[in-house]
């Protein structure tokens, strides 16, 4: 097993064990009073956040205050905004199916699908602990801690990239306008999509990614945790570099998952720690171009699907959940980063949703797919998120408008308990530097519409 690597980072509003969430996973009846389960610690009397929770649709650029959220929670209120206010059990589900709609709740009963409203500027899920308003739930699970991680799409550190940061001297001005953000998150995981090395033949002529191992200065300056390294640019300098650049990004103090000198270790999860949670990360690549890894024989981990690799190998895919029945054992949070589907499309392939599927029923907390370098929706099954595609993070590419559109996927953790998937818009700029959106400006609006459309 890779070793844990400890983040270093504080996290973001530690809830200081004293507020709670339910999960969609949760069991059908509560354990006893006092027990301990999966998020902490069953109790009774607990303080809640009171929110307003709708669509994430629907929440793009919605704020509140704390008299508006009185008012709705008072019941004197049947509408709110121009939404429909619903109440009592159920009122989370509609609120995720109809974007009309508003939820009056506590945020024990808050899930992925849904979002919260930030009232008076105050998140309630990230930053419980500074929310203004509260009302006592009876019994809930007391979550400890919060933990945020963020999820960026492709990084690519060769070509015009590399050639600008070496013309200005600087090896982290990839994440200039980023890292701050990138680096306050409990964790923070990216895909490498280049070699840290050209010893070999360049097999892709001027589309073969390699950089300069000095441009890790700015993804520790980004404070990555893991990099995904299962994706079809690894083996651009052929199998000598592949090997190489995992060692260099592992003597470099990075997680990485999805290649390795043999089908064994490339098979092997990165872990992490955050908060006290166990992190595991899986990768695999279905676009090719990349070496298989098997025995004895380094590369990348395979899983042939259309639309480039052929039709759906089950065998690869069984493989593939095997692969996270095991790392689910040694792991509070589970989540598989695919290399897949067909470029510059918003939609995502068939298969994409029935691998996808196959993996959280495997046992995976989030899927997070990328390689399109446009984005994708953001599918919710069984309460947990399947992101279909990142887009580009770091990336010199300019010819459309789409493939300088990104978004950075955050979920947020009570405990061991996935309490929301959001989606932060990105725009990459020149010499490839990406920089955060406003969500409620225009083209915050258009890329967060596609992912939630």
């Amino acid at each position: 097993m890779t070793p844990l690597v400890s983040r270093r980072a504080v996290l973001l509003g530690a809830a200081g064990g004293v507020l709670a969430a339910c999960s969609s996973r949760a069991p059908d009846r509560r354990p006893d009073e006092g027990a301990t389960t999966a998020a902490g610690v069953l109790r009774s009397g607990v303080r809640m956040p009171v929110v307003l929770a709708v669509h994430p649709a629907t929440a793009i650029g919605r704020t509140a205050t704390r008299a508006e959220v009185e008012a709705v929670h008072s019941g004197g209120a049947a509408a709110w905004q121009g939404l429909r206010v619903v109440r009592g059990p159920g009122a989370v589900a509609a609120a995720a199916g109809a974007k009309e709609v508003v939820a009056a709740v506590t945020a024990d009963a808050v899930v992925p699908g849904t979002e919260v409203v930030p009232v008076d500027g105050h998140d309630p899920l990230t930053a419980p602990a500074d929310y203004p308003l509260t009302a006592e739930v009876a019994a809930v699970t007391a979550p400890d801690p919060v933990v945020t991680s963020l999820w960026t799409g492709d990084v690519m550190l060769g070509r015009r990239v590399g050639a600008g940061m070496a013309a200005a001297g600087d090896w982290e001005l990839p994440f200039a306008q980023t890292a701050d953000r990138l680096a306050a998150a409990g964790l923070t995981v990216g895909n490498l999509e280049c070699t840290l090395s050209r010893e070999g033949r360049a097999t892709h002529g001027g589309d073969s990614f390699g950089a300069d191992p000095r441009a890790l200065a700015g993804v520790h300056r980004a404070g990555y945790d893991i990099l995904t390294l299962g994706n079809n640019h690894l083996g651009d300098y052929g199998p000598n570099a592949l090997v190489r650049t995992v060692s260099i990004a592992r003597g470099e103090g990075f997680a990485t998952a999805g290649a390795g000198a043999d089908i064994a270790a490339a098979r092997e999860p990165a872990l992490a720690t955050a908060g006290g949670l166990r992190f595991a990360v899986l990768a695999f690549c279905a676009v090719g171009e990349s070496p298989e890894a098997a025995p004895g024989t380094p590369g990348v981990v395979w899983l042939r699907m259309p639309p480039i690799t052929g039709p759906l190998a089950e065998t690869d895919l069984a493989a593939l959940e095997q692969s996270v029945r095991a790392a689910r054992a040694a792991a509070d949070v589970l989540v598989v980063v695919p290399h897949w589907g067909r470029e510059y499309s918003h939609r995502p392939v068939a298969e994409q949703v029935t691998v996808g599927h196959r993996l959280i029923d495997a046992g995976a907390d989030a899927v997070v797919g990328m390689h399109q370098h446009w984005v994708q929706p953001i599918e919710i099954y069984r309460g947990r998120p399947i992101v279909h595609g990142l887009g580009n993070f770091v990336f010199d590419m300019t010819f459309s408008e789409q493939v300088q559109q990104a978004v950075v996927v955050e979920l947020v953790h009570w405990g061991r308990i996935l309490k929301s998937v959001r989606a932060v818009p990105v725009r990459i700029g020149a010499g490839g530097v990406p920089r955060f959106l406003d969500p409620a400006g225009a083209e915050g609006r258009t890329i967060l519409s596609t992912v939630w459309g």
